[in-house]
């Protein structure tokens, strides 16, 4: 067990963590925090703009300097972008700041969660399938890097209601959730 007040939650894209963590953040009575819908709403711009405009480095920066003050909180639930675990610093802030659940997906899920996005940068490719298998195997290893617990792609099979209830099950048995006086709740 890590035992820690926030949870994150890593994987990639279409995974369902910010659908699962609000309901997941709402069951523990937590906070919850979309680390790419607080970068545009600091920013003022979409992700796609920051990508056109500061390029993917300028909207890592963004990302690396917002995960760092967000996992500084406590009793938050915070969903991550899918490539938040590139950077080694984001990795040690995770690991060190909160308990990590890594939700698998595989590529098939993804497409048909992702059929309609036309919003994600880095899924505007010609062969979207091949895109996807590219990012998985460049970032599979830093999701299980920074994991305390990984939930298989078969979690999220039913509403995100029940892969939920999965996770907050998990939880109860994997995680023990420090209060603000450092006691486990």
């Amino acid at each position: 067990m890590n035992p820690s007040s926030n949870l994150f939650l890593v994987g990639p894209m279409g995974a369902g963590k910010t659908t699962v963590g609000k309901r997941v953040a709402e069951g523990l009575g937590m906070h919850f925090f979309d680390l790419d819908h607080e970068i545009e709403t600091r920013s003022g711009a979409e992700i796609g703009l920051i990508f056109e405009l500061e390029g993917e480095a300028g909207f890592r920066k963004r990302e690396t300097d917002l995960l760092d003050e967000l996992t500084a909180g406590r009793d938050l639930v915070l969903s991550t972008g899918g490539g938040a675990v590139l950077a080694a610093a984001n990795r040690r802030c995770l690991r060190e700041r909160g308990f990590v659940v890594y939700l698998e997906t595989t590529v098939d899920q993804q497409l048909r969660r992702l059929a309609h996005d036309r919003k994600r940068p880095l899924l505007a490719a010609p062969d979207r399938r091949e895109r996807l298998l590219s990012l998985a195997r460049e970032r599979e290893g830093f999701y299980r890097e920074v994991a305390d617990l990984v939930i298989g792609s078969g979690y999220g099979s039913g509403s995100s209601s029940a892969a939920a209830r999965r996770l907050l099950d998990e939880l109860r048995q994997h995680w023990t959730r420090e209060t603000d006086s450092g006691q486990a709740a």
